[in-house]
């Protein structure tokens, strides 16, 4: 497969260790992409459909939480149709002119890869309307009754698209995709065998219960047991012998501040706050926001999918509610069990 590296104009920025990472660790085929079966499974379909009609495959729209895999698996759809794939996102797509300057330099059968596509504006996207129809791009000369429209002929290329707002995406863009699928979170089985591979690609000598220890701790999120397991060799190699045991990775995630079910000091913050200062909810966004010092996007965004998945918060009419099991992971009497069961 040919990668070309995009101009920095249109790369996201990317800390180093995250590159090291992404190049370590990203699944090369099928079999090293543990978990997401169903959309790993149509996918395959949809390859193999085009390959045999020797066409691009169609636009392929990911949405989900974030560090569940959008950009691997981009990367793997480029791999397997043996095509060249340029990466960029939507914010770094500020003008028509920038798009513009991407889909023509565009090569037959390219990949097209726009990370955190909600955020793109609205005339980008009405851009990328015909672009993505009829592989058409319309660019107007010229301003008031002298302008003109030149209309170019774009090369067959399949835009991916990754988002974790879907609905911040219009309804029109939406449709033109070919297929739309969610990456939910993984089964704590499919994050253990995902450390035990990133185990031997970096050459950590791990026991299975330690990995399940930092599986327990992973947020169930792939990035976030990939980034724990490096933390915990670090422990492991500073206070150890380089192998990573359960103490050590008990020891490594209590230096973070994490918890055996993955909570970080903000997550346990947020249910804290609902409990003692909102006796348990319900609280609205915008006041457990002021509460706890959080931006709303950032509450909504990165604490809430996971305190929702543990089970530990629900959505009600009425606001946020913090669950029996918030109280009791904190180990909070509840005052009144029966209010907080209310629907």
């Amino acid at each position: 497969m040919k990668v070309n590296s995009p101009a920095a104009a249109v790369e996201p920025e990317k800390k180093s260790e995250d590159t090291a990472l992404d190049q370590a660790l990203r699944p090369k085929s099928w079999d090293d992409f543990i978990g997401q079966d169903a959309v790993k499974n149509n996918l395959k379909i949809l390859i193999a459909a085009a390959k045999q009609r020797n066409e691009p495959i169609e636009h392929v729209l990911l949405y989900g939480p974030p560090g569940l895999g959008k950009t691997s698996l981009a990367h793997l759809i480029a791999r397997e149709v043996n095509a060249n794939i340029r990466i960029t996102s939507g914010p770094a797509i500020e003008r028509v002119g920038d798009l513009a300057s991407i889909l023509t330099n565009l090569l037959p059968g390219d990949i097209l890869f726009v990370d955190e596509a909600h955020r793109m504006n609205k005339l980008i996207e009405e851009v990328l309307y015909p672009a993505m129809e009829s592989r058409t791009l319309d660019i107007i000369i010229g301003k008031g009754p002298s302008a003109r429209t030149i209309q170019l002929e774009l090369p067959p290329f399949t835009l991916i698209a990754a988002t974790t707002r879907l609905g911040m995406i219009s309804s029109p863009l939406r449709s033109r995709f070919g297929v739309t699928f969610r990456l939910d979170f993984y089964e704590p089985g499919h994050i253990e065998a995902i450390l035990a591979r990133s185990s031997r690609l970096l050459n950590i000598e791990s026991e299975p219960e330690a990995l399940a220890v930092v599986a327990a701790a992973s947020r169930l999120t792939p990035r976030v047991a990939n980034r724990l397991l490096k933390r915990a060799r670090d422990y492991a190699t500073v206070h150890g012998d380089g192998r990573l045991t359960p103490p050590t990775a008990h020891a490594a995630l209590g230096l973070l501040d994490i918890d055996e079910r993955g909570l970080e000091p903000t997550d346990r913050r947020i249910i804290e706050t609902m409990i003692t200062k909102f006796r348990g909810g319900p609280v609205g966004l915008a006041a457990l926001a002021a509460a706890t010092a959080e931006e709303e996007e950032t509450i909504e965004e990165v604490y809430e999918p996971y305190l929702m998945q543990l089970g530990f918060m629900e959505r009600t009419a009425r606001g946020r509610m913090a669950t029996a099991l918030a109280w009791q992971h904190l180990g909070i009497p509840m005052p009144d069990q029966s209010r907080l069961l209310e629907p």
